[in-house]
Formats: C-alpha cells, sequence, structure tokens
C-alpha cells in the first residue's frame, strides 16, 4: 500500500497565484501521513518575490523544500524535470501554481495510484475533471456508469500524479520522439501547440501507445487561468466544481468494464458495442471536430456524401447518450463510406448552439451578440 507520496509545486513568475494554491494545499487533508513539499521555482523576472513566498509557507505535514533555478528553463523542461522525482520517490503528485485543491485531493491521489499501478493501460492519474471540449469550447461531460473515474487519452495539466514506472515509460518513448509524427492521430489544436509544451507530446504518448489519464467524475483541483508565460489574461473558463465530499474508499473500474473512455478527440470509444459493429471498424466524430476519417464507418453530425445506415436526435446528455439510448432523428448519422450518396438532409444550426448552450437569456444572447458585433467594427477599422 503506497504510504505517502510528495507534492511538487511547479512555480514561476506569478508569487499570488503561488500563495493561493499553497493556502489549499495547507488546508488539505493528509491523515497521518508525512508529505513531503517540494516548491520547485523556475527563473523568471519576478524570482525574489516567488522565492519569499515559498521560503516564509509554513508546512506541518512533513519535510519542505524548495528549488531555484539559475537559468529559465520554459515550461516543458520543468515539468519533465519535477515529474521525474517520481524515479526518486517512487511516486508524485504535481500541481501548477494557478491551481487549487480540494480538501481532500490528497485521498483520491493515493488510491488512484495504488489502483493504478499494476495496469499498463493507465499512463497517469489526474485531478481535474473536463467540463469543456477544449477542442470546440462546448460542454462536456462523460458517460455516469456509477463509478468513481472516466479514462480518457489525453494527459492532465492541472493536476497530474504518476507512479515511477507510468512517467518512466513516457520517458523512454520521449528519448525517441523529440518530434511528432505527422500520421499520429491526435487533434489539429493541440498539434498547434507550441513547442514549450509539454502536454502535446504527452497526449502524443498517449495515443500512439494506446494508455489513457484515470480521471476522477468530481474534480479534485481547479484552474485558475492566470495570466502567464502561456496565457495573457485569466479566466474562469476552466473553473469546475471542487469535491466537497468526506474522504472515502473510491470505486475504480477497470478500462474493460467502464463506458466511460474517451480518445483525444473526447469521443467516447465504446459506442461501437452500441451500433453492433467491430470495434476498429468506426470513427466517432459527435463534436464534429475531425478532419479525416481513415475507418469505413463514421458517427458524426457533419452532413456527408455518404450512405446513411441510421441516424439519431441530438437531445440527451451527454451526446453519446441518445446512441446509446436509440433516439432516432436527423441530428447524427451513422455513415457508410464505401457507399457515396447524396446527403440532403440540412444542419440546424440553432437547434445546435441551444444544444450546446445549457441556458441563455434573451437579453444575455442579445448582449453577447451585441459586443460581438462591435469587436468586428472595431476590427474592420483598425484594419483600414
Amino acid at each position: 500500500m503506497i504510504d505517502s507520496v510528495p507534492i511538487v509545486v511547479v512555480a514561476y513568475n506569478r508569487p499570488k497565484s503561488l500563495a493561493t494554491v499553497l493556502k489549499s494545499l495547507r488546508n488539505a487533508n493528509y491523515e497521518s501521513h508525512s508529505v513531503p513539499l517540494i516548491i520547485s521555482i523556475d527563473k523568471g523576472t519576478n524570482n525574489d518575490d516567488v522565492v519569499k513566498v515559498a521560503n516564509d509557507f509554513q508546512w506541518p505535514f512533513g519535510p519542505k523544500e524548495v528549488l531555484e533555478y539559475a537559468e529559465n528553463m520554459g515550461l516543458r523542461k520543468h515539468i519533465i524535470k519535477c515529474a521525474s522525482l517520481s524515479q526518486k520517490f517512487g511516486n508524485v503528485i504535481i500541481l501548477e501554481d494557478d491551481l487549487y485543491v480540494a480538501q481532500n485531493f490528497y485521498t483520491f491521489a493515493i488510491q488512484a495510484l495504488e489502483f493504478s499501478k499494476d495496469k499498463d493501460y493507465i499512463g497517469g492519474i489526474s485531478l481535474y475533471n473536463h467540463q469543456q471540449n477544449v477542442h470546440k469550447g462546448i460542454n462536456f461531460l462523460p458517460i455516469e456508469d456509477g463509478f468513481d473515474n472516466w479514462y480518457f487519452q489525453f494527459a492532465s495539466s492541472w493536476g497530474q500524479a504518476w507512479t515511477k514506472l507510468q512517467f518512466q515509460d513516457f520517458l523512454l518513448w520521449y528519448e525517441e520522439n523529440r518530434e511528432i509524427a505527422s500520421g499520429t492521430d491526435i487533434p489539429n489544436y493541440v498539434r498547434s501547440w507550441s513547442s514549450k509544451s509539454w502536454l502535446k507530446y504527452y497526449i502524443t504518448y498517449l495515443v500512439e501507445k494506446d494508455k489513457y489519464f484515470l480521471y476522477p467524475k468530481t474534480s479534485f483541483s481547479t484552474n485558475f487561468s492566470d495570466a502567464g508565460t502561456h496565457v495573457s489574461s485569466g479566466s474562469t473558463g476552466y473553473q469546475v466544481p471542487l469535491y466537497q465530499g468526506l474522504p472515502k474508499t473510491f470505486s475504480f473500474s477497470g478500462i474493460e468494464e467502464s463506458r466511460s473512455v474517451y480518445d483525444s478527440f473526447f469521443e467516447n470509444k465504446k459506442l461501437y458495442r452500441y451500433l453492433d459493429l467491430p470495434k476498429n471498424s468506426i470513427c466517432i466524430d459527435l463534436a464534429g471536430y475531425r478532419h479525416t476519417y481513415s475507418k469505413q464507418y463514421v458517427l458524426s453530425p457533419k452532413i456527408l456524401n455518404f450512405k446513411i445506415i441510421k441516424s439519431f436526435q441530438r437531445s440527451l446528455r451527454p451526446i453519446e447518450s441518445n446512441i446509446m439510448e436509440d433516439m432516432s432523428g436527423d441530428d447524427i448519422f451513422l455513415y457508410d463510406t464505401t457507399c457515396r450518396e447524396v446527403n440532403r438532409h440540412k444542419i440546424n444550426r440553432m437547434d445546435e448552439l441551444m444544444y450546446n448552450f445549457k441556458h441563455v437569456t434573451r437579453s444575455d444572447a442579445i448582449f453577447i451578440a451585441y459586443q460581438k458585433i462591435l469587436e468586428r467594427i472595431k476590427l474592420f477599422l483598425s484594419k483600414k
């Protein structure tokens, strides 16, 4: 049984953010564990203020160490260096400085690491739970299948944990893959990220090795998206509800029994079972984000000129529930790409918009439209 896991806080240039995440750590529950805290500070313009916050912070739960670097490493190298501490300690929890953790995040992390340690298909543990498809900016919820976790072929950067073996396997792959192959099936949005991103490499690794991050159904960390190297201004767009329950024994699913398994496009990989199709014969594209299709069958709301085998409505949430519950309609189509046919259906953009927004008042809609028109007018005038 895992006894104690060190927490590594990754800090750079944001003393206020660092103070906030440290406050949440001090308020957390560690039961009887002795927990090492490591604050790793990359070289920046606000180093003195960041170092002062780190040094002044009182940590009553175990040893505290502050690491300072004389030269700037950048985010990718910094995260990989911090995560590599898993090779020394056996396990590690990584938190960037613009996060905030739930009181019982450590209980979840310890149990998830213990559960995952002998499962080769798990490439890491997330503390954060996505409620937005980051590729499309639309609402996202994983299928509720009765377990406390779901699986996602998308590494977490907003609170994560690794066993020694999980991160070791990534490092071995990373040494041979400093360039991302053009043929790897990852989202264009991910591929477009800066070379400073460690996350795009880890997502590619998960896809190529068919591994997954284990995610919680209720988040144990949340993200302030404070202004920093990759974000020009703060945002609450990725804030999610934190777990506020009591400590408990979490119920984790294995990947075979889970109905909540998603690829890097936020698409459910178990839908083939409900369509009575072979596992590797279908491309799921319910968000309409994929740009190429390499399988015989495609499930998508896009209007494509292929034979329609079956069609479904877009009403239940999450969207794949419409396929699981066999809700017939004309919003989502199952195509056979080996047979070309003219598709005479039309996309109802208003219905699609209202489905993706849970609730927008009339006044809010008018205000948003007005602001967007003003932005376009300003942009047009600035180019004259």
